[in-house]
């Protein structure tokens, strides 16, 4: 027993843990931006395309059955992933040396500060990811805050909202921050579960395809934004 919590604990532990749950997110992500570009077949469409999804599966499950089961899946992915991303984040502050927010000094760098580029945007792009995640939660599923107006259907809610400029600023902002948010983590995920044969991360056709999917993404859920306040989608 106490080999298995050991287990459980150790930092490859957490690093599989992040790469699962990441993963699963980012399963989330492509048919969620899926859905999104639905927005294109008119109100219509895109409101009984959602409405849809809550009788999934039904009458073999209940209303709104799938739907609880991937929030529960998804929340349990963000806690775990996110716990597992703190944890690491102290270890490395531990093995690094860091005292008073500085790593120890070295040749390379005299001032102490020796943090690359990835994890720098990793840290606050989560920080910025939940943030925005938040925000549209409130929006979307629990109707609570209206920018650009308040209405029962989704398809109303998402153009009344990105006819705001500060609206699409953030969302811009939210996105660029999850882009660069997978392209490092499925890249580091994969090599975590062993699919990297590289030895350098530039010449891994895993950084290839990571890059790829972060346009994917990063351009499929900003089309809709971009229509709607530039050329008057759902006008």
């Amino acid at each position: 027993m106490a080999n298995v919590i050991q287990a459980r604990r150790s930092t490859v532990a957490h690093k599989y843990a992040m790469a699962v749950s990441g993963l699963i997110m980012l399963g989330y992500l492509l048919v969620h931006m899926y859905g999104n570009l639905k927005i294109y077949q008119g109100q219509e469409m895109f409101d009984s395309y959602l409405e849809g999804l809550r009788d999934m599966f039904y009458p073999y499950l209940p209303h709104d059955g799938v739907l609880w089961i991937i929030r529960v899946v998804l929340l349990a992915s963000i806690l775990i992933h996110a716990y597992a991303a703190i944890t690491l984040w102290r270890r490395n502050r531990v093995a690094a040396g860091i005292v008073g927010n500085k790593r120890y000094h070295s040749k390379q760098n005299r001032k102490g500060f020796q943090r690359s580029y990835a994890s720098f945007t990793m840290r606050w792009g989560g920080v910025t990811i939940a943030l925005f995640v938040v925000f549209h939660l409130l929006q979307m599923l629990a109707n609570s805050i209206h920018p650009g107006g308040a209405s029962d259907s989704k398809y109303e809610r998402v153009v009344n909202g990105f006819e705001i400029w500060w609206v699409v600023l953030f969302y811009t902002a939210a996105l660029v921050a999850i882009g660069f948010h997978l392209w490092h983590g499925f890249w580091s995920a994969l090599t975590t579960l062993g699919q990297n044969r590289s030895d350098k991360r530039r010449e891994s056709t895993l950084n290839t395809i990571a890059v790829g999917l972060a346009a994917l993404l990063t351009i499929g859920f900003l089309l809709p934004a971009y229509s709607v306040y530039f050329f008057g989608l759902g006008g």
